[in-house]
């Protein structure tokens, strides 16, 4: 074995960088959050192959002296911590670089030029490093602000140019990062060009609507219009945003961006909390589109958990846990019965043809004729005139004759009755309602299974939940540290039905645990099972979440048993009340596994389908 010594400075600077820059993405976020950090108004970056050959930022930002960009070349320099700090202020970091790693180690990787000048500066310097060797200052031709030059990154480390992936995949990795800084800071103007061709352009957002403006410029403008607004305050932590309605809602968990004081960070913490707020609302393989933003005090949060500053460390997760979902929750009963504007779109795409959905073809011919210019002036055929006449006399009869249920289908509903009055039950399963201005089909089943769910979960609110003592008292038996975690808040689950005490010591050292009464909706339930859960969660994030799921879970199955099923007959004022009950009954545009409860159909969509318009 061969004896210790130390590493040479080119071999730690390359070390080094291979933990900051892992690839061209990693480089770019480096860089754009200095721009940020510098108070740029206006980031323009451009690629080339993929951010392999050519990666070009430039900024208005505050811009560096010569004797600053000096500095800023050499590993641990920073201006992001006071001069003369021990250390203290690496716990209350503020600006989203700090370490002072990023440009020396690209320069160590690459050929790195850096053009920068600042307000007070008559002109431009700039400094350029290849391969970690400092090739000097010079002056140079340059406004206000900073550009960074990366060209062949990765020529002083071959082997790690190995590892990139195609320069179409590296581009798509950039995109999701600048997306996503662009996203953080709506104040802030950024554009990408890659290969000479634009892929975005963002101009900087102002008013009350900048940060929903800037979500539906990369989210899409579905996302802004199926979005509810997110707002909660606790104990100094402000958490704001916007949230998809769950009928707004996709295969993967893609679409969901949380931002920490400015940060974008890939947190586990976010999709357990997104599930526990949207467990009732969608099925387990449906994920929906939000972005959240949460204001911290920064000595309540650990930025350096990770080199490159995706990830985040709260000292207090069970609260920011615990804080977005009652935000999510409280947001989305603010929708009330309102499902996604995407639920029409996709009912009128599967008429469509082309979709491999059945249409009939002649529905299409006929609209064909209707989109052809007419001679009002034309004689009609006699066909044409029979055709006519036989119309009309169905119109007039439709509309003047009392229904079925005793209702006069003449009467229009108005405004004031969004999902409409009931025309028609169709097969015992669906409603056909009339609004004034479109129509209105609910799944009858879905609908009324949410409104008992809704009624369950506030019963249980005002009342309390009941709990069953056990005739035989369930033992259960935890490793030790479940079992006293278990113990510690035993107070917490009496709340919510468990009653549990020390039994004694359990076999192979662990605790033994007896359960006396649980929650009636619960009774004949796995208490073994359960409890782990709990104990698992509580020491992860502080709360015993996992038992507040599962009754709602259990209530979701109570309630699709005990709801109005496919196959009865109802009266019109049965539909009715059902119809008034869904408008006044939060969440009811889905059921409890995410699927829509009715769809609407507007006269402007009918009429383009058949070619009307």
């Amino acid at each position: 074995m061969s004896k210790i010594h130390r590493l040479s400075e080119e071999t730690i600077n390359r070390i080094a960088a291979g933990e900051v820059v892992e690839r061209p993405a990693s480089a770019v976020k480096e860089l754009v959050e200095n721009a940020i950090d510098a108070g740029a108004t206006q980031i323009d970056i451009s690629l080339g192959e993929g951010g392999k050959a050519l990666i070009l930022i430039e900024d208005n930002g505050c811009g560096m002296s010569a004797e600053e960009l000096e500095l800023a070349i050499e590993r641990h320099a920073t201006s992001k911590l006071p001069d003369g700090d021990e250390g203290d202020r690496l716990f209350r970091i503020t600006s989203l670089g700090f370490r002072g790693e990023a440009l020396p180690s690209i320069g160590a990787v690459a050929r790195l030029s850096i053009t920068s000048r600042p307000q007070e500066a008559p002109n431009a310097q700039q400094i350029r490093v290849e391969g970690g060797r400092n090739l000097g200052l010079s002056p140079a031709a340059g406004g206000l602000g900073t550009r960074v030059e990366v060209r062949d990154l990765f020529y002083a480390t071959p082997a790690r140019l190995k590892f990139l992936k195609s320069d179409r995949a590296e581009t798509t990795a950039v995109n999701d990062i600048v997306k996503r800084l662009a996203m953080a800071h709506p104040e802030i103007a950024f554009s990408l060009t890659s290969d000479g061709r634009r892929s975005f352009t963002y101009p900087k957002e102002t008013g009350d609507a900048a940060q929903l403006d800037r979500l539906t410029a990369i989210m899409g403008s579905e996302f802004g219009n199926n979005a509810v607004p997110v707002m909660a305050e606790r104990e100094g932590a402000r958490l704001y945003g916007f949230a998809g309605l769950p009928t707004y809602n996709h295969a993967t968990a893609q679409k969901q961006y949380l931002v920490v004081n400015g940060r974008p960070v890939r947190d586990r913490l976010l999709n357990g909390a997104v599930r526990g707020a949207y467990q009732d609302f969608l099925a387990g393989n449906r994920h929906p589109a939000l972005a959240l933003f949460l204001d911290i005090d920064p000595a309540q949060l650990d930025v350096n958990v990770h080199p490159a500053k995706t990830e985040v460390r709260f000292r207090d997760a069970g609260l920011v846990r615990s804080m977005i979902v009652g935000a999510l929750r409280a947001a989305l009963g603010t929708a009330g019965h309102r499902a996604a504007t995407t639920v029409a779109d996709q009912t009128l795409a599967a008429f469509r043809p082309g979709n491999g959905a059945y249409v009939n073809p002649t529905l299409y011919q006929a609209a064909a004729q209707y989109q052809a210019p007419i001679d009002p002036q034309a004689p009609q055929t006699a066909d044409q005139q029979a055709r006519t006449h036989a119309l009309a006399e169905a119109a007039a009869e439709w509309l003047s004759a009392p229904n079925s249920f005793g209702a006069s289908m003449g009467a229009a509903p108005d405004a004031s009755l969004p999902l409409g009055l009931a025309r028609a039950q169709l097969h015992e399963t669906y409603i056909l309602a009339q609004t004034h201005d479109g129509f209105v089909i609910v799944d009858q089943h879905a609908a009324h299974e949410r409104l008992v769910y809704e009624r369950m979960k506030k019963q249980i609110a005002e009342q309390g939940i009941r709990r069953q003592i056990l005739l035989v008292p369930d033992i259960v038996e935890l490793e030790v540290d479940d079992g006293e975690t278990i113990l510690a808040r035993a107070d917490e689950l009496a709340d919510l039905g468990f009653v549990v005490e020390r039994f004694g010591p359990g076999a192979n050292s662990r605790i033994a645990i007896m359960v006396r009464e649980v929650p009636a909706m619960m009774k004949g339930s796995d208490s073994a099972a359960m409890l782990r859960d709990m104990a698992e969660e509580m020491q992860h994030l502080g709360q015993g979440l996992a038992l507040k799921e599962k009754l709602e879970e259990i209530c979701g199955t109570l309630a699709c048993h005990t709801s109005v099923r496919a196959g009865r007959r109802l009266s019109v004022e049965e539909m009715n009340a059902l119809l008034r009950d869904m408008e006044a009954t939060p969440h009811a545009g889905q059921c409890n596994h995410g699927r829509p409860t009715y769809v609407e159909l507007k006269l402007n969509d009918i009429e383009r389908l058949f070619g009307r318009r």
